[in-house]
């Protein structure tokens, strides 16, 4: 989701602070983002016991539910073909999990069909809570183009370094993007553990928040104006 304001040039509570401690910000945060994907991996079931579920069956949209600006019908917005969920962006909505899940990996492998103006931004939602709403409370790994390592707080989300607000609270990626171009495929992964949640992109560890006040629910794909099409949505448990 984009904001008209965006606080990129530096780290939340940092524009006023010392070239060094910003640099230790930056620095601690890689290192903590760094030790929750190795945990997060150490942490999932042994080898031959896979225990990923697809949240995608490649074939339907079975085990979604959705919530769309005006009520309109879900089918002129999602589809799926050869594999693919398609979202067209418009209107602006979301589909969402069924089930409420918590303590998990995410792997999306998901694309833009093409950008443009007011037509490149989308993004993933966690620990959605109801009610359905456009937009609902939830932490969202950004999906807006050239910003996919941003994290966004919305509806009275919070974390360490950001109290919870009415209004959203954009949490900046940790250094340049990692996207590739429109047209090719992106991975995104996202690791929520208790009350962290950490992303990359790519492979590229892009950002992490700790001490969120929520650590549970639905899982959401957002319409936002950007043609998109998935391939892969799998969650690994974290035990």
């Amino acid at each position: 989701m984009k904001l008209k304001q965006r606080p990129l040039d530096l780290p939340h509570g940092c524009r006023n602070a010392s070239p060094m401690k910003i640099a230790i910000r930056v620095t601690l945060g890689t290192l903590f983002s760094i030790t929750l994907f190795v945990l997060a991996g150490c942490k999932t079931s042994s080898p031959g016991k896979s225990t990923a579920i697809e949240l995608f069956n490649g074939k339907n949209l079975d085990g979604w539910t959705f919530c769309m600006r005006g009520n309109t019908d879900p089918a002129q917005t999602w589809s799926v073909s050869d594999g693919v969920i398609h979202c067209t962006g418009r209107p602006y909505g979301y589909a969402r999990t069924e089930k409420s899940y918590h303590d998990y990996r995410l792997t999306c492998a998901w694309r833009f069909i093409s950008v443009a103006p007011h037509a490149d931004n989308t993004g993933i939602f966690m620990h959605l809570q109801p009610p359905d709403k456009v937009w609902p409370e939830c932490i969202e790994c950004q999906g807006w183009y050239q910003h996919q390592g941003d994290i966004m707080l919305h509806a009275g989300v919070g974390a360490d370094g950001y109290p919870a607000q009415t209004k959203t609270i954009n949490v900046p990626q940790m250094g340049p993007s990692n996207e590739n171009p429109a047209g090719d495929w992106n991975t995104n992964q996202v690791v929520c553990q208790g009350n962290t949640v950490g992303l990359s992109v790519n492979g590229k560890i892009m950002n992490t928040i700790t001490g969120c006040n929520l650590s549970s629910g639905y899982i959401g794909i957002q319409s936002e104006g950007g043609d998109i099409e998935i391939r892969k949505l799998t969650l690994e448990p974290l035990e």
